[in-house]
């Protein structure tokens, strides 16, 4: 009777073989069912951005390889050298800004009770949910030198006028401002999320060793969102290099194409001016930045998921 027990076992079990067949036809369905998303993001990606890096190569009139002369020249350049400074200053500020009024909103939201919590997330989410050319018209009416609110409040508590769109640096802060409130919604709610899954038996825990608020926030809540931060702070950071919206409404690069960003300036050089393949080159300078960030963050997550595991 054992003997039989043991051939019934013995035929349950699946074989090897079919288990590798089984395997192999799970993996092939799931290949053809991301065939889709794989080809979409090939032609709106991959092939572009291949096509710009052949553009960029080309001369004016894209009749002759010239290699990199147009990165070149565009070095010599002391407009195309501002551009650099103002992207990276730019976008340094202004992603520092959102992740800490993000912090402090998903914070203060943490800790009000689940009814109103509702209410004021989707208040605090309408600039985000705006689109941003759209809100940036607004800014521009209320920074607009002639009939500007804001100066009125300003001239109302006495002092003078701002020029916020014709000095260099009051632009620089105007398209700060104005990034900061569309995008520090979404570092609220995507750091809200973390601070939900933060365990609060480890509040409890330090609450009971006497730990202070500033202590649980830097041993306890920071520490937990880390990968979280990274993530945000790094999409960010590739979403703002690329504003456009913004610097295109509300100063299109002026005064004197001194609040270009890379994609504003591309936009300048390469439609605007006619030089498709020196506004190529333009935008291929984002990514040399862009990759050695998401390198050296990217390594910083995988680093702390191995301590983890």
């Amino acid at each position: 009777m054992a003997s039989n027990i043991a051939m019934a076992g013995g035929a349950a079990a699946p074989r090897p073989g079919s288990l590798r067949r089984f395997a192999r036809a799970r993996s092939t369905i799931a290949f053809l069912m991301t065939l889709p998303l794989i080809l979409i993001i090939g032609g709106l990606v991959v092939w572009p951005a291949g096509y710009a890096m052949h553009l960029a190569t080309m001369n004016r009139r894209m009749t002759a390889y010239i290699g990199l002369e147009n990165f070149v020249i565009l070095l010599e350049n002391d407009t195309f050298r501002m551009v650099i400074f103002q992207s990276c200053f730019f976008a340094i500020v202004a992603v520092l800004l959102k992740a800490l009024i993000g912090f402090w909103l998903a914070h203060m939201l943490h800790h009000i009770p689940t009814k109103g919590q509702r209410k004021w997330r989707g208040m605090l989410l309408v600039p985000w949910v705006i689109p941003p050319a759209l809100s940036t018209l607004g800014w521009w009416w209320m920074f607009e030198p002639s009939y500007s609110s804001i100066n009125f409040l300003v001239n109302a508590v006495g002092f003078p006028s701002i020029p916020w769109l014709g000095s260099p640096w009051w632009a620089r802060i105007s398209i700060i401002i104005v990034n900061v409130w569309y995008g520090a919604p979404f570092f609220m709610i995507m750091y809200l999320a973390a601070l939900k899954s933060v365990p609060e038996q480890l509040y409890e825990a330090a609450a009971i060793d006497g730990a202070s608020s500033w202590q649980r926030l830097f041993r306890i809540t920071l520490p937990m969102m880390r990968n979280i931060i990274s993530i945000t702070v790094l999409f960010s950071l590739i979403v703002t290099f690329a504003n456009y919206d913004i610097v295109r409404v509300l100063t299109n690069g002026g005064p004197r194409d001194l609040t270009h960003v890379f994609a504003s300036y591309a936009f300048q050089v390469g439609v605007l001016s006619g030089n498709i393949p020196r506004g190529a080159a333009v935008s291929l300078f984002m990514f040399p930045l862009l990759a050695v960030v998401a390198f050296f963050m990217l390594r910083g997550i995988n680093a702390r998921n191995k301590e983890m595991a």
